[in-house]
């Protein structure tokens, strides 16, 4: 609620600190948010390795869009060594949920070889 200002003003640091209490309890949802605001630089200072942990700690629950997220970062190398074998294995893992993101990012580094957008 704090992270979109429903019902009470927009705060991110206060968002991060209550994603940071459930995500500390291995709610799923919490951890990807937690990642988008370190990958963001929402309520704390953008740390990509930080993004990248909360984010694998998501996709391995199974949140598809923590593992899209995860690609996407393998992708770029964001966080992580750059590895597109990496990235095409969670983009399939949430394609697979039917992420509709997922999906079009699996293809279009299919649709390259794989070439990580190079």
């Amino acid at each position: 609620m704090y992270g979109k200002g429903q019902g009470l003003p927009q705060d991110y640091a206060e968002a991060v600190a209550w994603y940071r209490k459930a995500a500390d309890q291995g709610v799923a949802q919490a951890q990807n948010n937690l990642g988008l605001m370190y990958a963001n630089g929402l309520g704390a200072a953008q740390d990509y390795a930080q993004a990248a942990s909360w984010y694998r700690k998501a996709a391995d629950q199974g949140d598809a869009g923590a593992q899209n997220n995860l690609g996407s970062m393998f992708g770029r190398g964001e966080g992580v060594s750059r590895d597109c074998t990496g990235a095409v294995t969670w983009y399939r893992k949430a394609a697979d949920q039917g992420n509709s993101a997922a999906q079009n990012n699996l293809g279009a580094m299919l649709a390259s070889g794989l070439l990580c957008g190079e």
